[in-house]
């Protein structure tokens, strides 16, 4: 299973464009947060599972501000990362994800890419599809692939 993993698009048409475009190779989309007036366009002809979160620019507020899902027996938290003050370390966000037995955890809102492996838990931030902050990557989307029984992959990729 590839698992797309998005955030903070910011109403960017050619962003959106793009990741539509990257995830369209995907069983799952998972959206971080700020831009949740992108989902409708994002997941146009999308045919596998969406879940979102929302971010701090999300005013509507229509998705919850953190969710739990479960792909092949792996357990996913989900959030846009504001409320875990994740722009000063990941520390918090870390020990919530410990706290729901996670697996895997994933943020978005500072726009950088990161993957982390601490213990048995892979922390991830996509990063920004619309605009990355201080690293090589102007636009980025993360990806999962969760396969039974072996060790998940995570990775980033830069949208072109």
């Amino acid at each position: 299973m590839l698992v797309a993993v998005v955030s903070d698009s910011h109403n960017n048409s050619e962003a959106v464009d793009l990741a539509k475009k990257a995830i369209s190779k995907c069983d799952v989309l998972l959206f971080l947060g700020d831009g949740e007036g992108d989902l409708e366009n994002l997941t146009e002809g999308f045919k596998g599972e969406v879940y979102a979160v929302c971010g701090n620019c999300d005013f509507k507020m229509i998705n919850p501000v953190e969710r739990i899902v479960i792909l092949n027996d792996k357990k996913i938290y989900m959030t846009h990362g504001n409320k875990y003050n994740v722009n000063f370390g990941f520390n918090s966000i870390y020990y919530r994800g410990r706290e729901v037995d996670a697996d895997i955890v994933l943020y978005g809102h500072t726009h950088i890419p990161m993957i982390k492996h601490e213990g048995d838990m892979i922390i991830m931030n996509p990063g920004s599809v619309s605009s990355g902050r201080g690293v090589k990557f102007r636009m980025s989307i993360g990806y999962l692939k969760i396969v039974k029984n072996q060790p998940v992959e995570a990775f980033i990729e830069e949208l072109k």
